[in-house]
């Protein structure tokens, strides 16, 4: 039976069933029966409330007690919303997210920093190499499966892109061997910053070759004429997807995304995994966020 890392359970046998003796007998062979289980997890993202949490309005605890009353599965905490980024926040802080998760019924599924390793100045790279390093540690501590990493934005105009990327995927190497030894796999975000059509993300990804390597799927950050089917080409490859209410045209617009038609994606991509929700729109983010749940749950 083939299995892949994103597919739970791809065929199970189920054979007839004999009665003999008032018992139920089944017969001991997967290739005579399928079942499929779909596993969608679902998770918010922290930035959703990214003035709120920076101001003292709400705290990751708050956001926990939020994910919990409206049914989700698990949390996304950013690293910069811990007051002591870039530097290591202390255990007693860590645990005491990690013990209110738990009595939620809640993952911390997910963390994330800021990194450019787009930048010339390979002291950069090399610091936010180490920030890499030190927040995978902490993504291990909190039990968290994958953490968030960009490219960064390149300004500069004396290297080719093809020279940049050599540089993108040294880099890329060099975490996704952290992320071996920790147990966090290292989760690229698309994120329109220099990496703009599915093709370039895939092509980073099959360079860094490494199951330690992988995607997290921004379906609001492909811009293009057709940003579905952007999303779609990148569906395979999706290791975590954020899901927001935007989707981008060709030169960045923001246009109101279709929910249900993402959802189809997923689902015929039978992804198994977290789905985030993230909100970047002006108003109350707690009902824009149910709101895009709701609806991409009935979709699905």
């Amino acid at each position: 039976m083939k299995k892949t890392r994103r597919t739970f359970l791809q065929s199970l046998a189920l054979t007839p069933l004999i009665l003999s003796s008032g018992k139920l007998l089944a017969l001991n062979n997967e290739k005579d029966f399928q079942l499929k289980k779909r596993r969608v997890q679902y998770s918010i993202n922290a930035y959703s409330f990214n003035s709120m949490l920076r101001s003292g309005e709400m705290t990751f605890f708050d956001m926990m007690d939020f994910c919990a009353e409206l049914g989700m599965d698990a949390v996304d905490l950013t690293g910069y919303y811990f007051s002591s980024y870039p530097e290591i926040p202390p255990n007693k802080e860590l645990f005491a997210l990690k013990r209110r998760a738990l009595d939620l019924g809640l993952d911390i599924a997910w963390t994330g920093v800021r990194n450019n390793f787009v930048t010339p100045d390979v002291n950069i790279r090399n610091t936010d190499k180490e920030l890499i390093k030190n927040w995978l540690e902490i993504s291990s501590k909190l039990g968290a499966t994958i953490m968030r990493v960009f490219t960064g934005r390149n300004k500069s105009e004396d290297f080719s892109k093809d020279e940049i990327k050599e540089w993108l995927v040294k880099d890329f190497k060099t975490c996704a061997k952290y992320g071996e030894e920790l147990g966090v796999i290292v989760g690229l975000q698309n994120h329109d910053e220099f990496l703009f059509t599915s093709d370039e993300v895939i092509d980073i990804i099959k360079r860094v070759d490494s199951e330690w390597f992988g995607l997290i799927l921004d379906c609001g950050s492909l811009p293009s004429d057709d940003p579905y089917k952007e999303i779609e080409k990148l569906a395979p490859y999706g290791n975590y997807w954020f899901v927001k209410e935007h989707v981008k045209t060709k030169d960045s617009t923001k246009v109101p995304a279709d929910i249900v038609k993402i959802a189809s994606i997923i689902k015929q991509s039978n992804f198994q995994g977290y789905v985030s929700f993230e909100s970047l729109s002006e108003g109350d983010p707690k009902e824009i966020i149910s709101d895009m749940f709701n609806t991409f749950k009935k979709a699905l």
